[in-house]
């Protein structure tokens, strides 16, 4: 499994990819895309849980997709605190937030060794 700081690098390359292909979603330079890494990293490790376990019955009735939602929310935040990331709506946000989690599953399975599994 990669460590942090691989998953904080992953998630900025993860995000350049995504930014280019999202047309509501703009960074304005690598190190921007850095903090954003940072800042999704983080936001996905201590918040993203809490809010996971407190809508859980939401989440229940709605068969998860309230999971998007979540994810959604996670990236407009993460928009207000990074200056230089900016989503212009919340489909954008939502494309962004499938691009993202497919692009760093591909990533993290090329640097994950198969025989440790």
């Amino acid at each position: 499994m990669p460590s942090f700081f691989t998953k904080i690098i992953l998630t900025t390359l993860a995000t350049m990819l995504a930014s280019y292909l999202v047309k509501g979603v703009h960074i304005d330079s690598a190190v921007t895309a850095l903090l954003v890494g940072v800042v999704l990293a983080l936001l996905n490790a201590f918040v993203k849980p809490i809010l996971v376990v407190l809508t859980l019955p939401i989440t229940l009735v709605t068969l998860g997709l309230f999971l998007l939602v979540i994810n959604i929310l996670i990236i407009k935040w993460a928009a207000d605190l990074v200056p230089g990331f900016e989503v212009s709506s919340w489909w954008s946000a939502l494309l962004f937030s499938l691009i993202l989690s497919v692009v760093n599953a591909l990533l993290e399975s090329l640097l994950t060794d198969p025989k440790k599994k």
